[in-house]
């Protein structure tokens, strides 16, 4: 009788994110959001991700290349295949972190307190500790403390120079959604550190390149 067969390496989502972000960094941007997940017999791992100034479509390959390299160098996704994607957070993303508000500075945003209420005001400048918010109708920016913000996001405005492009860039992003999982839905049982949302593609695992 022949013995059992060695179990295969299975997926350790602490080393997953560990070596993404490392990836990412080692590129210059900024690891905003991962998901990992099943979809059929591979698993999709989905990647935002930032810069200052914004991201293009040649910093989103730069990026899936070098992640596509250091995935299939490692066993951290296991022996199944997989899928990657790699894409920038929409303009609608939660602010959440300094660097978020630094970067949409001039932006519209809206915000909900922790004390309960919402603001919605134009982003001055922004810190570590706050962000100064000019509300409608105001003569000067009022401070806001990050530490007494609920939730807040960017809003889109239709009549702003600029904003088209925005939309374009938000239906590109649903457009590349990637449709190379052999069809099959991605089920609910994956992981999803940040809320990542759908985009621009880049296919890889077990030691295959689908790009």
């Amino acid at each position: 009788m022949s013995p059992p067969a060695a179990a295969s390496p299975r997926l350790d989502r602490r080393k997953l994110r560990e070596l993404v972000e490392r990836t990412v960094a080692e590129t210059g941007a900024d690891l905003e959001d991962l998901v990992e997940q099943k979809a059929g017999s591979r698993r999709l791992l989905r990647v935002a991700v930032d810069r200052e100034g914004g991201v293009t479509s040649d910093d989103l390959s730069e990026v899936s290349h070098a992640l596509s390299v250091a995935l299939d160098a490692s066993d951290v996704m296991g022996e199944a295949p997989y899928v990657l994607e790699v894409t920038s957070p929409g303009v609608d993303r939660p602010l959440t972190l300094p660097r978020h508000w630094r970067r949409n500075v001039g932006r519209l945003v809206k915000v909900t307190l922790v004390q309960g209420g919402e603001l919605t005001g134009r982003v001055t400048a922004a810190d570590e500790d706050g962000t100064d918010l000019l509300i409608d109708g105001a003569a000067e920016p009022r401070r806001l403390a990050y530490a007494d913000v609920a939730k807040a996001k960017v809003q889109v405005e239709f009549n702003r120079a600029g904003a088209e492009d925005e939309l374009a860039g938000l239906e590109d992003s649903e457009d590349a959604e990637s449709t190379g999982v052999d069809g099959d839905a991605a089920d609910q049982d994956g992981v999803d550190w940040d809320g990542a949302e759908p985009g621009a593609e880049s296919g890889g695992g077990a030691g295959t390149d689908e790009s």
